[in-house]
């Protein structure tokens, strides 16, 4: 893969173009190489951070996250890989957040599981 150095982000068929929506609902259009990573698309955003979201600045690109069809994009994933459409705009959420949630394994699923069930004995002690 080339450096983000090489990515060319002038408009072009080829590029992909990210309309990014902040919580405060603000957007601004971006244009990236398609093999792009979630972590480079963050670390431009930071960098070029948009005047008309000054007052939405984050102290570092790494608090930035992705949300693509409800979904938190992990650092190395592609735009390509993604599928999403070249010289067409496609729209993704841009959030603050520390860490990601861990991909659900079972190991989570059954201690999410299970803090719901204790919470839900606590519900029906205090409701008797």
């Amino acid at each position: 893969m080339s450096s983000p150095d090489s990515k060319d982000s002038s408009p072009t068929p080829e590029n992909v173009t990210l309309r990014l929506i902040l919580v405060s609902g603000l957007t601004h259009e971006f244009q990236f190489h398609p093999l792009t990573t979630a972590h480079e698309v963050t670390q431009k955003v930071f960098e070029q951070w948009p005047k008309e979201w000054s007052g939405e600045k984050v102290e570092s690109a790494s608090m930035l996250k992705l949300i693509y069809h409800g979904r938190f994009l992990h650092g190395s994933v592609t735009l390509n890989a993604l599928n999403l459409p070249q010289g067409k705009i496609t729209v993704m959420h841009l959030v603050t957040r520390e860490n990601l949630p861990e991909p659900n394994s079972s190991d989570s699923l059954s201690k999410r599981k299970t803090q719901w069930m204790l919470s839900m004995r606590v519900v029906l002690i205090q409701g008797s």
